[in-house]
This record gives structure tokens, C-alpha cells and sequence, in this order.
């Protein structure tokens, strides 16, 4: 993966924090001696398997009564969890988990899983019997929740079953998204390519509904960490950049040179400001500096998105919500749009010039200088490469009428095929269909000129992080 290679360190950014509580009902523990150390043993193993899942556990134990469930509910409540996860090992009553939900604040998941496949019905007491029956719980903990106000979800089937494991596991992807979006600082750089209507996005909708911080960069916040670059450190980015990418004979080594000073100064804007994600976008005027700084920052951006800093053109704030979103499930995210379609293939083409996602690249990427940019004032080096064939899901936000914003999706398939070399990423996505009527229906979404499109399918995963983060999902 080029993220992993010496001298392009990845972005560290705060883990998914998982609330995990387990319970049963107490009454039982007397009567059957042998339970209660067989559910703990359950709840140990789930707590073990989350860990493995790369997700930060805080474990508030086994409940038995309703006492219980409040003292658990007052430690979540300040653990300030991405989502909180509920195994009902055997019956307990919806009084001992409500104030978990209602106190925490927090998306909960409630998790039934059965020791094994079956029961062994010609040897099992009633003992036995009782560390199977967790999900005659979760229609009563479906049903209080409801009339709660509280949002139900559950997976149920059994400890080791790989298709629970794999339900479970897009909840956790869906926390993962929300933990990067709730403590996200997104930079906003210079000004909206004039005329994108749909590009505009009110600043205070990301906070209101994600928790993320918007920081309104200006164009001199780059300009003078550009000029405080040195020789030297241009001369080492450009090394790097020989490394990562080829170079085309179209390249300008000015160009080049001005594209990796930019690069550097574009770190230490980032790293000042502690950004996870940057959007930007500046028009200048013949030539002069501003301008040359919002031609020459392809480069840089390419290489913050490769280390999971997501960066798009063209001021798309959204676009760079949906790149992180996709970005922490280590699915990439390149900036992209519609190219063109090509019906003898059945295919949609589509990519950006500027900043692409390297780590998701079919090749080693290509630099290649242009004298002019389509739309934009500036010339320099672009970055080009098709994505990987396969699977991709297109990931994009979009805000309807009333300012909800809203996850909109497609899968498709990355195929082989005619690309063209004008310094953009493109690819050609299969989606099964008429790829006209693919576009008739992509853009009925509401989901604007501008998406992420990251690999595999995980239309599902990005479903479960709408859920959590409370915002619609549509997908196509």
C-alpha cells in the first residue's frame, strides 16, 4: 500500500470507543449454580473478539438487576462511547437495560448470541436451557425502546457464528465512522468555485449533526507556511515524491519543484491546525501567487489523502466528510465525479483531476504536468492512475431541502478498458446497468456533483454509520 511506505506517515486518529455491558437475570444465579460462570465466560470471549476488532473497550461488567443497569448506566454515561453494545446472555427484563440507553446518550446495539449452533435437547436441564434463551429478551427490549423514543437494533445468533460476527462487524465499521465524524476538524480553504450551487454547504450543519469542527482557512494561511519552506525540504519532498510516483516527460521540473514546496507547507498547515480532512479551492488571476498556490497543491493533497487526510478540490466540504467516512474503514476515497459514459462497455467513467487517493491506485501513479487546468486558472503537475479493479462502493453527501444531509451509495465493479491521460484518476464502473439510467438515478439523490469513491462493497456498512450518525441513507 503506497500509506505504508517510509516517509509518508498515516494519520493516528482516536480509535471507535465501544461501551460494552453483559447481564442476566439474577434471580437464576441460585437456582442454577452452574449459569452465571458459563455466561461470564461468553461475555469474556465477546469482549476479547471486540478488542481484536481494533476498537477501544470499556467494559462495565455483568449486570444482574436493575440496580445494576443504573450503576452501568452512570459509568457509560460519562465514557463518552461511539456506540454502546448490550449482550443478553440469558432473559433479563428491559428495566435493567433501559437506563443504559435513555442515560448514555449513545447509540446502543443489542447482541444475542447463543453459546453454539442448537441445543443438545436429549441431555439439557433447565439450567442449560436458560444460557440459550437471550433472545426471548429482545422483543420486549425492541418493544420498550420503541415507546421510549429509542432507536432498536440487534444481531442475533450464535457465539462463533461468522455470519453474526460479520452483522456485528459493520456496527463496529458504523461506530468507527462515527468517532472520526464526531471528533473530526475539517479546514476550509479559500472560496467556492463560483457558480457551484450544490458545492455550498451551511458550516453549521456539520456540527449540529456530526459533532465535527469546521476551522476557515484562508489562503495566506498557506502562503506564508510556503514561504518558510526550505530548499532542502523541497528537494526531499521531491525525492519522495520520485518514490511513490512516475514521473511523465510532460512533468516541468519548476512545476514540480513548486508543487512539492506547496506539499510541505500544506503539512505543516495540517499539522498546526490538527486537521483530519481539508477542502479547498482558489481562482487568482494571471499568474500571481494566490493563484499559483491553488494550482500547485495537487501534489501535496494527493499525498495527505494517502496518509488518511482526506483533501478535494473545488471547495467540496461535504466530499471530504464522505472521503473521511470511508477513509477510517481503510476502504480509501478518491475525489470524483461523472467523466463520461461509454455505452458499447455499459460502463460510467469517472475520477477528478486533483487530489486521488495513491493507496487505492491499479499502478503506480503518474505524474503529469499540464499547461492549463480544465475550469481552473494555474498549471503544474496533476496526479493519474485508474482505481483498482473490483469492487467500489461511491460514497457521497448530500443535503436535501429542508439542509438534512443524507449518506447516498452505489456498488458497482471497477472493469479493464480505454482510459484517457489528461492527468486525472479515472476508472470505469460497472453498476449493471444502463449506465444512463445509472445516471438518471444517481443524480435524482440529491447527492451533488462530487462523492468518494472507495473499494469493496460496504453499502452496508455505510447504511449502519447513517443509522448511528441519525441521518437517511439512500442508495442506488
Amino acid at each position: 500500500m503506497v500509506d505504508q511506505l517510509a516517509g509518508l506517515p498515516v494519520h493516528e486518529r482516536r480509535r471507535p470507543r465501544i461501551g460494552l455491558v453483559a447481564g442476566g437475570l439474577g434471580t437464576y444465579w441460585p437456582q442454577f449454580p452452574d449459569l452465571l460462570p458459563q455466561l461470564q465466560e461468553s461475555a469474556r470471549q465477546v469482549s476479547e473478539r471486540f478488542r481484536d476488532l481494533d476498537v477501544e473497550v470499556v467494559d462495565v461488567g455483568f449486570l444482574s438487576d436493575a440496580q445494576d443497569g443504573a450503576r452501568a448506566a452512570e459509568r457509560l454515561r460519562t465514557a463518552d462511547c461511539d456506540l454502546i453494545v448490550l449482550f443478553v446472555t440469558t432473559y433479563l427484563t428491559s428495566s435493567m437495560v433501559l437506563p443504559i440507553a435513555q442515560r448514555s446518550h449513545t447509540p446502543v446495539l443489542v447482541l444475542d448470541l447463543q453459546p453454539t449452533e442448537r441445543m443438545d435437547h436429549a441431555t439439557f436441564t433447565t439450567g442449560d436451557w436458560l444460557a440459550y434463551c437471550g433472545q426471548c429478551s429482545i422483543p420486549e427490549i425492541g418493544n420498550v425502546f420503541r415507546r421510549a423514543g429509542i432507536p432498536f437494533r440487534s444481531v442475533s445468533g450464535w457465539l462463533h457464528q461468522p455470519s453474526a460476527w460479520e452483522r456485528i462487524s459493520r456496527w463496529l465499521d458504523a461506530a468507527r465512522v462515527r468517532a472520526a465524524l464526531r471528533h473530526a476538524r475539517h479546514g476550509l480553504l479559500g472560496h467556492l468555485y463560483p457558480g457551484m450551487l450544490d458545492v455550498s454547504t451551511d458550516l453549521t450543519l456539520i456540527p449540529t449533526t456530526f459533532g465535527s469542527h469546521v476551522e476557515v482557512l484562508e489562503i495566506d494561511d498557506l502562503r506564508v507556511r510556503v514561504e518558510q519552506v526550505s530548499d532542502a525540504e523541497t528537494a526531499a519532498r521531491m525525492d519522495l515524491a520520485r518514490e511513490i510516483f512516475s514521473l511523465d516527460d510532460s512533468v516541468v521540473e519548476e512545476d514540480f519543484a513548486w508543487g512539492a514546496r506547496v506539499s510541505v507547507g500544506l503539512d505543516r498547515l495540517v499539522e498546526d491546525l490538527e486537521l483530519d480532512t481539508l477542502a479547498y479551492y482558489h481562482r487568482g488571476l494571471d499568474g500571481e501567487q494566490h493563484e499559483r498556490l491553488g494550482a500547485g497543491m495537487i501534489l501535496g493533497a494527493s499525498l495527505l489523502t494517502a496518509r488518511g487526510i482526506p483533501a478535494s478540490g473545488e471547495y467540496e466540504l461535504r466530499t471530504t466528510v464522505a472521503q473521511l467516512s470511508t477513509q477510517v474503514l481503510g476502504a480509501g476515497g478518491s475525489f470524483c465525479e461523472i467523466q463520461a459514459l461509454d455505452f458499447l462497455d455499459g460502463v460510467v467513467e469517472m475520477g477528478h483531476d486533483g487530489p486521488a487517493h495513491l493507496a487505492v491506485s491499479s499502478r503506480q501513479p503518474l505524474l503529469r504536468g499540464l499547461g492549463v487546468f480544465h475550469g481552473k486558472r494555474g498549471w503544474g503537475v496533476s496526479v493519474e492512475f485508474d482505481v483498482q479493479h473490483g469492487p467500489v462502493t461511491l460514497l457521497g453527501l448530500g443535503q436535501d431541502r429542508d439542509g438534512t444531509l443524507a449518506f447516498v451509495a452505489s456498488e458497482g465493479n471497477v472493469v479493464a478498458g480505454p482510459l484517457l491521460a489528461i492527468g486525472n484518476t479515472t476508472s470505469r464502473v460497472d453498476f449493471g446497468r444502463d449506465p444512463g439510467e445509472w445516471v438518471d438515478a444517481w443524480s435524482a439523490t440529491g447527492v451533488g456533483h462530487h462523492w468518494s469513491l472507495s473499494t469493496g462493497h460496504r453499502a452496508a456498512s455505510y447504511s449502519a454509520a447513517a443509522e448511528l450518525l441519525g441521518i437517511p441513507f439512500r442508495q442506488v
